[in-house]
Protein backbone atom coordinates (compact mmCIF):
# COMPACT_ATOMS: atom_id res chain seq x y z
CA UNK A 1 0.00 0.00 0.00
CA UNK A 2 2.10 3.29 -0.99
CA UNK A 3 1.27 6.08 0.98
CA UNK A 4 1.99 10.21 0.78
CA UNK A 5 6.16 9.79 1.08
CA UNK A 6 5.88 7.06 -2.08
CA UNK A 7 3.35 10.47 -3.73
CA UNK A 8 5.89 13.03 -2.74
CA UNK A 9 8.68 11.25 -3.90
CA UNK A 10 6.64 11.02 -7.17
CA UNK A 11 6.00 14.63 -7.63
CA UNK A 12 9.92 15.58 -6.64
CA UNK A 13 11.21 13.05 -9.80
CA UNK A 14 8.45 14.51 -11.77
CA UNK A 15 8.70 17.96 -10.55
CA UNK A 16 12.62 18.04 -11.38
CA UNK A 17 12.71 16.27 -14.64
CA UNK A 18 9.64 19.22 -16.20
CA UNK A 19 11.99 21.83 -14.66
CA UNK A 20 14.89 20.49 -15.94
CA UNK A 21 13.67 19.73 -19.50
CA UNK A 22 10.34 21.41 -19.50
CA UNK A 23 8.12 18.44 -20.45
CA UNK A 24 4.75 18.20 -19.35
CA UNK A 25 4.20 16.72 -16.39
CA UNK A 26 1.16 14.59 -17.52
CA UNK A 27 3.31 13.03 -19.58
CA UNK A 28 5.30 11.18 -16.75
CA UNK A 29 2.51 11.80 -14.19
CA UNK A 30 -0.26 9.46 -15.60
CA UNK A 31 2.21 6.43 -16.79
CA UNK A 32 3.82 6.73 -12.88
CA UNK A 33 0.22 7.06 -11.44
CA UNK A 34 -1.00 3.47 -13.58
CA UNK A 35 1.98 1.37 -13.88
CA UNK A 36 3.46 2.27 -10.15
CA UNK A 37 1.09 3.18 -7.50
CA UNK A 38 -1.61 1.32 -9.74
CA UNK A 39 -4.35 3.96 -9.59
CA UNK A 40 -7.55 3.46 -11.34
CA UNK A 41 -6.77 5.02 -15.30
CA UNK A 42 -10.03 7.97 -14.81
CA UNK A 43 -8.40 8.83 -11.30
CA UNK A 44 -4.90 9.19 -12.67
CA UNK A 45 -6.04 11.03 -15.74
CA UNK A 46 -8.54 13.40 -13.19
CA UNK A 47 -5.94 14.13 -10.47
CA UNK A 48 -3.53 14.61 -13.29
CA UNK A 49 -5.06 16.99 -15.31
CA UNK A 50 -5.87 19.43 -12.20
CA UNK A 51 -2.27 18.70 -10.98
CA UNK A 52 -1.28 19.89 -14.30
CA UNK A 53 -3.10 23.15 -14.56
CA UNK A 54 -2.27 24.12 -10.99
CA UNK A 55 1.62 23.62 -11.71
CA UNK A 56 1.27 25.01 -15.05
CA UNK A 57 0.39 28.07 -14.01
CA UNK A 58 3.25 29.57 -12.62
CA UNK A 59 4.86 29.28 -15.72
CA UNK A 60 2.32 30.63 -17.40
CA UNK A 61 2.61 34.20 -14.84
CA UNK A 62 6.24 34.43 -16.00
CA UNK A 63 5.63 34.30 -19.70
CA UNK A 64 2.95 36.46 -19.59
CA UNK A 65 5.21 38.82 -17.63
CA UNK A 66 7.74 38.41 -20.45
CA UNK A 67 5.41 39.21 -23.12
CA UNK A 68 5.86 35.38 -24.31
CA UNK A 69 2.23 34.66 -25.11
CA UNK A 70 1.06 35.34 -28.62
CA UNK A 71 -2.93 35.48 -27.50
CA UNK A 72 -4.64 35.21 -30.76
CA UNK A 73 -3.07 31.87 -31.19
CA UNK A 74 -4.31 30.85 -27.43
CA UNK A 75 -7.69 32.36 -27.86
CA UNK A 76 -8.01 30.17 -31.21
CA UNK A 77 -6.88 27.14 -29.76
CA UNK A 78 -9.25 27.75 -26.90
CA UNK A 79 -12.10 28.09 -29.12
CA UNK A 80 -11.49 24.64 -30.53
CA UNK A 81 -10.40 23.25 -27.27
CA UNK A 82 -12.88 23.86 -24.59
CA UNK A 83 -15.87 22.93 -25.95
CA UNK A 84 -13.83 19.86 -27.66
CA UNK A 85 -13.27 18.71 -23.68
CA UNK A 86 -16.88 19.38 -22.20
CA UNK A 87 -17.98 17.42 -25.30
CA UNK A 88 -15.72 14.51 -24.44
CA UNK A 89 -16.04 14.51 -20.50
CA UNK A 90 -20.29 14.27 -21.16
CA UNK A 91 -19.61 11.36 -23.80
CA UNK A 92 -17.02 9.91 -21.31
CA UNK A 93 -19.53 10.52 -18.35
CA UNK A 94 -22.99 9.55 -19.81
CA UNK A 95 -21.66 6.55 -22.17
CA UNK A 96 -18.42 5.64 -22.12
CA UNK A 97 -18.27 5.26 -18.27
CA UNK A 98 -20.85 2.46 -17.77
CA UNK A 99 -19.00 0.09 -20.91
CA UNK A 100 -16.72 -2.84 -19.68
CA UNK A 101 -14.46 -1.33 -22.32
CA UNK A 102 -14.10 2.25 -19.77
CA UNK A 103 -10.48 1.42 -18.63
CA UNK A 104 -9.59 -0.01 -21.77
CA UNK A 105 -10.49 2.77 -24.09
CA UNK A 106 -8.41 5.60 -21.73
CA UNK A 107 -5.35 3.37 -21.93
CA UNK A 108 -5.11 3.09 -24.99
CA UNK A 109 -5.59 6.60 -25.86
CA UNK A 110 -3.41 7.19 -23.61
CA UNK A 111 -0.62 5.31 -25.31
CA UNK A 112 -1.34 6.34 -28.46
CA UNK A 113 -0.61 10.06 -26.97
CA UNK A 114 2.46 8.82 -24.58
CA UNK A 115 3.79 7.53 -28.43
CA UNK A 116 3.39 10.66 -29.99
CA UNK A 117 4.79 12.75 -27.54
CA UNK A 118 7.50 10.65 -26.67
CA UNK A 119 8.38 10.60 -30.81
CA UNK A 120 8.21 14.62 -30.66
CA UNK A 121 10.63 14.79 -27.58
CA UNK A 122 12.92 12.28 -29.52
CA UNK A 123 13.11 14.34 -32.93
CA UNK A 124 12.50 17.51 -31.49
CA UNK A 125 15.91 18.80 -32.29
CA UNK A 126 15.51 18.24 -35.80
CA UNK A 127 11.71 18.88 -36.40
CA UNK A 128 13.11 22.40 -35.13
CA UNK A 129 15.83 22.31 -37.48
CA UNK A 130 13.52 21.48 -40.32
CA UNK A 131 11.19 24.52 -39.84
CA UNK A 132 13.73 26.97 -38.48
CA UNK A 133 15.23 26.23 -42.31
CA UNK A 134 11.99 27.39 -43.50
CA UNK A 135 12.49 30.99 -41.96
CA UNK A 136 13.45 34.31 -43.56
CA UNK A 137 15.13 37.45 -42.13
CA UNK A 138 11.42 39.60 -43.22
CA UNK A 139 9.72 36.45 -41.33
CA UNK A 140 11.28 37.04 -38.12
CA UNK A 141 11.65 40.74 -38.32
CA UNK A 142 7.55 40.61 -38.52
CA UNK A 143 7.00 37.94 -35.70
CA UNK A 144 5.87 40.92 -33.61
CA UNK A 145 2.70 41.28 -36.21
CA UNK A 146 1.76 37.95 -34.84
CA UNK A 147 -1.97 38.68 -33.75
CA UNK A 148 -3.13 39.37 -37.81
CA UNK A 149 -3.52 35.31 -38.32
CA UNK A 150 -4.96 34.59 -41.73
CA UNK A 151 -8.55 32.82 -42.36
CA UNK A 152 -7.22 29.66 -43.33
CA UNK A 153 -4.66 29.14 -40.42
CA UNK A 154 -7.60 30.41 -38.00
CA UNK A 155 -9.58 27.61 -39.43
CA UNK A 156 -6.33 24.92 -38.68
CA UNK A 157 -5.86 26.53 -35.09
CA UNK A 158 -9.26 25.56 -34.12
CA UNK A 159 -8.85 22.04 -35.89
CA UNK A 160 -5.93 21.75 -34.06
CA UNK A 161 -7.63 23.01 -30.59
CA UNK A 162 -10.53 20.34 -31.02
CA UNK A 163 -8.01 17.64 -31.68
CA UNK A 164 -6.40 18.86 -28.30
CA UNK A 165 -9.13 18.92 -26.61
CA UNK A 166 -10.36 15.55 -26.76
CA UNK A 167 -7.24 13.42 -26.48
CA UNK A 168 -6.28 15.65 -23.23
CA UNK A 169 -9.27 15.08 -21.42
CA UNK A 170 -9.04 11.24 -22.39
CA UNK A 171 -5.74 10.42 -21.54
CA UNK A 172 -4.43 14.33 -19.98
CA UNK A 173 -1.05 13.97 -22.08
CA UNK A 174 -0.25 16.22 -25.40
CA UNK A 175 -1.40 20.02 -24.62
CA UNK A 176 2.72 20.07 -23.91
CA UNK A 177 5.10 18.60 -26.16
CA UNK A 178 2.43 17.53 -28.74
CA UNK A 179 0.81 20.92 -28.68
CA UNK A 180 4.52 22.58 -29.30
CA UNK A 181 5.14 20.60 -31.91
CA UNK A 182 2.30 21.65 -33.94
CA UNK A 183 2.44 25.22 -33.40
CA UNK A 184 6.38 24.85 -34.85
CA UNK A 185 4.90 23.19 -38.07
CA UNK A 186 1.99 26.00 -38.37
CA UNK A 187 4.24 28.88 -36.82
CA UNK A 188 7.83 28.16 -38.33
CA UNK A 189 8.33 31.87 -38.54
CA UNK A 190 7.76 32.43 -34.77
CA UNK A 191 10.20 32.26 -31.87
CA UNK A 192 10.40 29.55 -30.25
CA UNK A 193 10.18 30.99 -26.61
CA UNK A 194 6.26 33.03 -27.92
CA UNK A 195 5.28 29.36 -29.10
CA UNK A 196 6.41 27.82 -25.82
CA UNK A 197 4.60 30.94 -24.15
CA UNK A 198 1.55 30.43 -25.94
CA UNK A 199 1.25 26.63 -25.74
CA UNK A 200 1.51 26.57 -21.74
CA UNK A 201 -1.23 29.47 -21.15
CA UNK A 202 -3.50 27.47 -23.42
CA UNK A 203 -2.23 23.80 -21.75
CA UNK A 204 -3.74 25.97 -18.14
CA UNK A 205 -6.89 26.73 -19.39
CA UNK A 206 -7.81 23.32 -21.26
CA UNK A 207 -6.63 21.00 -18.28
CA UNK A 208 -7.92 22.98 -16.21
CA UNK A 209 -11.70 22.85 -17.81
CA UNK A 210 -10.75 19.34 -18.54
CA UNK A 211 -9.86 18.61 -14.87
CA UNK A 212 -12.66 20.30 -13.28
CA UNK A 213 -15.00 17.84 -15.57
CA UNK A 214 -13.49 15.06 -14.69
CA UNK A 215 -13.84 16.57 -11.07
CA UNK A 216 -17.83 16.65 -11.43
CA UNK A 217 -17.85 13.19 -12.72
CA UNK A 218 -15.72 12.14 -9.42
CA UNK A 219 -12.44 11.41 -10.78
CA UNK A 220 -10.40 13.03 -8.42
CA UNK A 221 -7.94 12.03 -5.43
CA UNK A 222 -7.59 15.57 -3.79
CA UNK A 223 -5.71 13.59 -1.48
CA UNK A 224 -3.50 12.42 -4.17
CA UNK A 225 -3.36 15.94 -5.37
CA UNK A 226 -1.92 17.53 -2.48
CA UNK A 227 0.98 15.06 -2.40
CA UNK A 228 1.86 15.55 -5.63
CA UNK A 229 1.98 19.27 -5.84
CA UNK A 230 4.03 19.27 -2.44
CA UNK A 231 6.55 17.28 -3.77
CA UNK A 232 6.61 18.48 -7.54
CA UNK A 233 6.64 22.83 -7.07
CA UNK A 234 9.96 22.33 -5.05
CA UNK A 235 11.44 20.09 -7.55
CA UNK A 236 10.34 22.18 -10.31
CA UNK A 237 11.82 25.63 -8.91
CA UNK A 238 15.09 23.58 -8.28
CA UNK A 239 15.14 21.72 -11.71
CA UNK A 240 14.46 25.07 -13.62
CA UNK A 241 17.66 26.63 -11.33
CA UNK A 242 20.31 24.24 -11.64
CA UNK A 243 18.84 22.52 -15.61
CA UNK A 244 21.70 24.49 -17.34
CA UNK A 245 24.68 22.57 -15.36
CA UNK A 246 23.01 19.06 -16.25
CA UNK A 247 23.11 17.67 -19.75
CA UNK A 248 19.72 18.25 -20.69
CA UNK A 249 19.59 16.53 -23.81
CA UNK A 250 20.60 13.70 -22.75
CA UNK A 251 17.81 14.05 -20.29
CA UNK A 252 15.05 14.73 -22.86
CA UNK A 253 16.43 11.57 -25.15
CA UNK A 254 15.94 9.45 -22.26
CA UNK A 255 12.38 10.33 -21.06
CA UNK A 256 11.46 10.43 -25.25
CA UNK A 257 12.56 7.28 -25.52
CA UNK A 258 10.76 5.85 -22.13
CA UNK A 259 7.69 7.66 -22.72
CA UNK A 260 7.41 6.28 -26.55
CA UNK A 261 7.91 2.18 -24.87
CA UNK A 262 5.25 3.49 -22.23
CA UNK A 263 2.81 4.13 -24.87
CA UNK A 264 3.60 1.40 -26.87
CA UNK A 265 2.93 -0.72 -23.79
CA UNK A 266 -0.06 0.97 -23.34
CA UNK A 267 -0.95 -0.02 -26.21
CA UNK A 268 -0.33 -3.37 -26.32
CA UNK A 269 -1.23 -3.98 -23.12
CA UNK A 270 -4.32 -2.27 -22.28
CA UNK A 271 -5.97 -1.87 -18.39
CA UNK A 272 -9.38 -4.05 -19.02
CA UNK A 273 -12.29 -4.03 -16.53
CA UNK A 274 -12.37 -7.26 -14.55
CA UNK A 275 -15.58 -9.46 -15.89
CA UNK A 276 -18.83 -9.33 -13.25
CA UNK A 277 -18.68 -12.40 -11.41
CA UNK A 278 -22.27 -13.74 -11.45
CA UNK A 279 -22.95 -14.44 -7.54
CA UNK A 280 -22.11 -18.38 -6.49
CA UNK A 281 -25.47 -20.31 -5.52
CA UNK A 282 -25.88 -21.64 -2.01
CA UNK A 283 -26.41 -24.84 -1.49
CA UNK A 284 -29.54 -23.79 0.76
CA UNK A 285 -30.29 -21.78 -2.79
CA UNK A 286 -29.75 -24.65 -4.41
CA UNK A 287 -32.31 -26.80 -1.99
CA UNK A 288 -34.91 -24.02 -2.50
CA UNK A 289 -34.92 -24.02 -6.31
CA UNK A 290 -35.34 -27.88 -6.18
CA UNK A 291 -37.89 -27.67 -3.45
CA UNK A 292 -39.85 -25.28 -5.92
CA UNK A 293 -39.37 -27.47 -8.72
CA UNK A 294 -40.81 -30.31 -6.87
CA UNK A 295 -44.11 -28.55 -5.78
CA UNK A 296 -44.95 -27.24 -9.47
Amino acid sequence: MFGPLEFILAGVLVGFCVGITGVGGGSLMTPILISLFRIEPHIAIGTDLLYAAISKFCGSLVHAKKLNIVWPIVIWLAVGSIPASFATSWVLEHYLSQSTHYKMVLTMVLGFMLTLTGISIIFRTSIEKFFMGLRSKKEVANVTHAANISETKRIYIVIMGIVLGIFVTLSSVGAGAFGIMALIIMFPNLPMIRIIGSDVVHAVLLTLVAGLSHMSAGNVDFSLLMWLLIGSIPAIIVGTLISSRLPEKIIRKVLGVTLFALGVNFMINPIKAKPVEKPAITQTQQTQVVDNTATK
